[in-house]
């Protein structure tokens, strides 16, 4: 069959996770790098992601201080999106949630949060640990406001980006805040590309496991144009999406109503090579009991009086 090659409206909304040939080709991730002379990192970088952490080859680092959220007090409003590659929760733009600590030398404000998941339990994450994946992946996806005055100029210049992943494997106590998200009154609003759902009273710090270390590297933007701007932080301490959940988010169509519906499950850029990269964490193998003792193996949470406060 003849296939057109015919560009989305911008370079932006031409890429998938998988080669689509619905009358147009629309390039996966082993084309990214070719299509767009700049996303010729997705290609020939050296610092790509996701990657597979041997924690073999990780270096404990005891001065990684603790990570610190600000919410500024309030509770997290913002509204959740279909974009038909990910779900995607963006704050409202007028609240600030900033990270700091860990590896990070400046504040960095949140932008968005992604979902990635698998159409098979086990399997959905973009990193994996030890040659393991795991069900899910949340990207917490922050600029670093301090240096730069918004996120596309963050992400093509050196400290501009921090992502934390936190990991997602199945079981039947839900995290807090993945019920808020992936309930069925939400989940429903957002079933097919460019639909969104407003949500109010969101406590971001209840997605963080009550305690948990986390190992670091230096990377790049997991979607195209692959910039090698970001600080990727991993979160040791899976928590837990039940099969319901997970089940709702492989209901979710890539496509408009209008189409052929395709499950957004398994929306994953492929593994990188480390090459020669450090990878630094928090705990030290050599005292495997004392991995998540101790404020440091906490969220410390400004403004906010919670049990993962630790001051």
């Amino acid at each position: 069959m003849a296939v057109q090659f015919v560009p989305a409206k911008t370079y932006e909304e031409w890429w998938a996770y998988k080669e689509t040939l619905h009358g147009s080709f629309v390039p996966g991730p082993p084309f990214w790098g070719l299509v767009n002379s700049a996303w010729s990192l997705c290609a020939i970088g050296k610092r790509q992601s996701p990657v597979d952490v041997n924690t073999s080859q990780m270096v404990f680092d005891p001065f990684l201080s603790p990570l610190r959220l600000s919410t500024g007090g309030k509770k997290l409003s913002g509204t959740m999106y279909n974009t038909g590659r990910h779900v995607s929760f963006r704050p409202d733009p007028l609240q600030l949630v900033n990270v700091s600590g860990g590896p990070l030398l400046y504040s960095h404000r949140l932008q968005e949060l992604r979902v990635h998941f698998g159409s098979e339990d086990g399997f959905g994450s973009e990193h994996w640990i030890d040659g393991e994946s795991f069900s899910a992946e949340v990207q917490l996806i922050h600029y670093n406001q301090e240096l730069y005055p918004n996120i596309s100029e963050a992400s093509r210049n050196p400290n501009g980006l921090a992502v934390i992943s936190i990991f997602a494997d199945i079981g039947t106590s839900p995290n807090p805040f993945l019920t808020r998200l992936l309930n069925r009154e939400t989940i429903t609003r957002i079933s097919y590309k460019n639909d969104a759902y407003l949500l109010h009273d969101l406590s971001l710090e209840d997605l963080y496991p009550e305690t948990f270390g986390f190992i670091t590297y230096q990377g790049s933007m997991s979607t195209p144009p692959c910039y090698e701007t970001a600080t990727w932080i991993l979160i040791d301490r899976p928590i837990n999406i039940t099969s319901v959940q997970i089940h709702s988010l492989r209901l979710l169509s890539q496509n408009l109503p209008s189409q052929i519906f395709r499950s957004m499950s398994d929306n994953s850029r492929p593994l990188q090579p480390l090459l020669h990269r450090s990878l630094r964490g928090n705990r030290d193998p050599r005292r495997p009991t004392r991995r998540c003792k101790g404020g440091n193996y906490r969220l410390h949470v400004d403004g906010v009086r919670s049990p993962k406060t630790v001051m």
